[in-house]
């Protein structure tokens, strides 16, 4: 906990013993059940709660609205959660009969009692709509990209890779900066979130009688998946493949394989978020991928015990001068600047 004399307080929302403070107490009794305990008074301050997403993500989430709601009925003024990765951020699209989670946490979170969310690389720039509160969407590409110049040796070599058609416009921010060329991965190993399962040919059409002629719709052609292709040379290029998040890693060590078939002699992958679940870091191990450089929104010390492969850019700057301006007021633009709404 950091008690400063201007009146705000910086929590942990995290229940591991490293984070198991005086100012704070979350328990897990043997139902179990999370319960939080303010220690001190907290009445008319400014709360930030700190919460990096652990493995068991439900727990996280759940430590962050019990610890916001006790902090609310403390009488806390504003109750600012400083969520580095955004939980179920990837299902903020309607799916088949599925749901849009990621609006459900968001009005969770603001019943909870949060007022202000500060977060970085939201997997879609559109989830800000999902809140009735302020969020600042911080951006990790000026650290990555500060890696790239200075960690990269003759990285004026290198091409910038998009592992996916959808992934095109942050492929080509990076390239602009860096001066760089551009190149696209298309095809079926590419295709991890397409809508080939999304209900449209479900339940299966049977053709009506009863149904007028002229309310036919027309019968839409399935989806095939061509061979996966790169549009762009990389051969004795340096490619460089940017995504925001890295979590299972099949597609990445897949597209590292066809760059390498094509004459590019180093890969690395460049991401914000480093989930790297399950197989990942044997899997990036045993691949042609040559680095995997992700920030340190998530913890992954684990992660790279076991692949020396993975490195960390720390981000940690950015978020405690967003903490400091929010408190006094100040304004967020410094740390948008050159900001374009592709990045």
């Amino acid at each position: 906990m950091n008690v400063a004399k201007s009146g705000y307080r910086v929590f942990s929302a995290n229940s591991s013993a490293a984070c198991t403070e005086l100012a704070k107490r979350i328990t897990e009794e043997s139902n179990p059940y999370t319960r939080v305990e303010i220690k001190e008074s907290v009445r008319g301050q400014d709360i930030f709660i700190i919460q990096t997403i652990p493995r068991d993500v439900n727990t996280a989430v759940m430590e962050l609205l019990v610890m916001a709601y006790a902090l609310k009925t403390s009488c806390a003024r504003n109750i600012i959660g400083v969520i580095p990765y955004f939980p179920y951020s990837k299902q903020c699209k309607m799916r088949k009969r599925g749901s849009i989670v990621c609006k459900l946490l968001a009005s969770m979170l603001a019943k909870a009692g949060l007022t202000h969310i500060i977060t970085m690389d939201l997997h879609q720039k559109e989830i800000q709509g999902f809140f009735t509160f302020p969020v600042d969407n911080l951006r990790a590409s000026p650290f990555l990209l500060q890696y790239i110049q200075e960690e990269i040796p003759d990285y004026r070599n290198a091409i910038i890779v998009a592992k996916s058609p959808s992934a095109a416009k942050r492929a080509q921010s990076y390239a602009e900066r860096l001066r760089l060329g551009l190149a696209v991965l298309h095809g079926e190993a590419q295709c991890a979130e397409s809508d080939m399962a999304d209900g449209r040919n479900s339940p299966p059409s049977v053709k009506s009688t009863t149904v007028h002629p002229g309310l036919e719709l027309p019968l839409l052609m399935a989806k095939e998946k061509p061979p996966i292709t790169v549009v762009g040379d990389v051969g004795g290029r340096i490619a460089i493949l940017v995504d925001d998040i890295v979590d299972d890693v099949e597609d990445f060590v897949a597209a590292a394989e066809i760059l390498k078939e094509r004459g590019a002699y180093k890969i690395y992958v460049m991401a914000t978020h480093g989930l790297l679940s399950a197989e990942a870091p044997r899997l990036i191990e045993e691949s042609a991928i040559d680095e995997v450089v992700v920030t340190n929104t998530i913890p992954h010390e684990i992660q790279k015990l076991q692949c020396p492969k993975i490195k960390t850019v720390d981000v940690s700057m950015i978020l405690a001068e967003a903490i400091r301006r929010i408190h006094n007021g100040e304004s967020m633009a410094y740390l948008f600047r050159n900001i374009t709404v592709d990045d």
